[in-house]
């Protein structure tokens, strides 16, 4: 029964802590929106305060590792939980542009420390046999939460200062996880022995003899320092290098980018309204909910390699499927903010959620061409891509960009130009029905891309990081790899722009292709299998001389 207690208290961990990581990334996206209107924010500003989460996050990725192997995962998570608690207030109450900021470099902070040692905590305190399953329900959390930001959007997309209501209700969950953590022992690396592990019903021996060697062995810790992480001890070196490596390759292959141009791709194939674009928005993240279930259930049966192989494999076919379409079916990535001109741009939004502002038949495809025209992204998303790793900014870019448009030809009138790309068509009969299969494909091309990385790099590449390193080191090693993590999202994302100006779209994807090619060959020869061993034997593996 207390085995029992410990497994299902493990999962509420990892999906709460998932769930709040998800939730902080999305709410963003509904939040700023009123937040432009509220404290008449520049686009400067807009950028400055997407960011700050991950600017946060990154200062967590420095200094958090240090606290999770001092002071214990099971106290890093609860100290993680208060800091959240004390940033949600700070956000909810705030009322100045600065307030803001640190409300929101406050939760980035809580979120990525919480992030890391709720992975390790929880792969530590099961069986071999369930790590898979309830490390990756983390990944699952993030999806859920990510929906349920969207859905909170909406429903406050109407009330005065929604966005403090949106921001306060991070507080539940966070609550919700301390109380669960306190139910949990500590951490049993630190208890001394296997024995104490299998009493707790965490580690399953075989039989009596192997239960007296686990009492009459018992388990010593080695101490390392951060340098180790690079020499040759126990192969510190190899592990250092598969875990930046599937870092570095997650966001390489074009995660980050692929999902913030997600809009685009609806607005491609008839997207138009606002509603729709927000069931295409809940749909994109519904199947990746159930990419993520389908890697929890075989990520202890198939593998930690074969599901990374096999999404790999699958994202690359999607994105140089992607970069192929693009070259005969172009789509025009915008970059200009306009909030500046129009300040009141997502008024219209705000009263009215779900009327399509544009001028086009909310049921009418229209070619990019002209899709071009409609699309202004709004200031700070280029960063919120980076932050989203779903969809998160697809519903704000839309919306901006149609409120945009439409207080535009309310103040300015259209152009000669505009009215003859409005009133006629770019292509008809074969090559129009040509254009819209291509856009079909792109579109499905992306959601196989979403599906392969919720099955593949999602989740898995948080899960074999939490296995490969010692017990004395893996709460520095952890922090060290996700560094790198933020940081090369948020340089990808920031050049995504730029390097498409240099050598166009479709090459970008043909690149994130080719990328997706190489990261199959480093998994192949780099990184081993896990599913199955314990902790102590996965160490034992890597100390080994190859």
């Amino acid at each position: 029964g207390r085995a029992l207690l410990v497994l299902l208290l493990c999962a509420t961990v990892s999906l709460l802590g998932g769930l709040i990581f998800g939730y902080e990334l999305g709410i963003i996206s509904g939040a700023l929106l009123q937040l432009q209107i509220d404290f008449h924010l520049s686009c400067l500003k807009q950028e400055i305060l997407v960011s700050a989460l991950l600017i946060g996050a990154l200062l967590a990725s420095l200094v958090g590792g240090i606290l999770i192997d001092l002071y214990g995962r099971r106290r890093a998570i609860l100290v993680s939980n208060l800091v959240l608690l004390v940033g949600s207030l700070i956000l909810t109450l705030a009322r100045s542009f600065i307030g803001l900021v640190i409300g929101r470099m406050t939760v980035g902070f809580a979120i990525s420390v919480s992030s890391m040692a709720c992975c390790i905590y929880v792969s530590e305190m099961v069986a071999a046999h369930r790590r898979g399953l309830l490390v990756s329900l983390y990944e699952a959390g993030i999806t859920v939460g990510i929906l349920l930001s969207y859905a909170l959007n909406y429903t406050f997309a109407d009330t005065d200062e929604g966005w403090r209501y949106m921001f306060g209700l991070a507080i539940a969950p966070a609550a919700m996880q301390f109380l669960s953590i306190l139910f949990l022992p500590v951490n049993p690396v630190k208890l001394g022995s296997l024995d104490s592990e299998c009493q707790k019903g965490l580690i399953q021996l075989q039989n009596t003899e192997d239960r007296e060697t686990a009492k009459q062995e018992p388990y010593k810790e080695k101490h390392y320092s951060f340098l180790d992480l690079f020499s040759t001890r126990d192969s510190m070196r190899r592990r250092t290098l598969v875990g930046l490596g599937l870092v570095l390759f997650q966001q390489f292959t074009g995660q980050p980018n692929v999902l913030g141009y997600a809009s685009k791709i609806f607005h491609s194939v008839g997207f138009q309204s606002n509603s729709s674009a927000i069931l295409a928005s809940v749909g994109l993240g519904a199947i990746k909910v159930v990419a993520t279930l389908v890697a929890m259930a075989f990520a202890d049966k198939a593998g930690r390699r074969a599901l990374l192989m096999a999404g790999c494999v699958v994202m690359a076919i999607s994105v140089t499927t992607i970069g192929l379409a693009s070259c005969i079916a172009p789509l025009a990535m915008a970059r200009d903010c306009k909030a500046a001109t129009v300040p009141n741009a997502s008024q219209s939004l705000t009263q009215h959620p779900l009327t399509p502002l544009s001028s086009q038949p909310a049921l009418s495809p229209i070619p990019p061409a002209l899709d071009a025209v409609k699309s202004q992204a709004g200031p700070g998303f280029v960063a919120m891509r980076s932050l989203t790793k779903v969809f998160a900014n697809s519903q704000s870019r839309e919306i901006v960009s149609h409120s945009s448009l439409t207080q535009k030809r309310d103040l300015v009138g259209q152009s000669e130009k505009e009215t003859v790309r409005s009133t006629s068509p770019p292509f008809s009969g074969a090559r129009w029905t040509e254009h819209m299969v291509l856009n079909w494909i792109t579109l499905l091309s992306m959601m196989t891309f979403v599906s392969a990385f919720s099955i593949g790099f999602g989740p898995m590449t948080w899960l074999v990081l939490s296995e490969i390193y010692p017990a004395g080191i893996r709460g520095r090693a952890f922090a060290f790899c996700n560094s790198f993590n933020w940081a090369a999202n948020l340089l990808i994302s920031l050049s995504f722009l730029d390097l498409i100006d240099a050598i166009g779209f479709s090459w970008m994807f043909l690149l994130y292709g080719l990328m997706g090619v190489l990261a199959v060959i480093f998994i192949y020869i780099f990184v081993p299998e896990t599913k199955g061993q314990s902790l102590e034997e996965i160490d034992q593996q890597f100390s080994r001389k190859r």
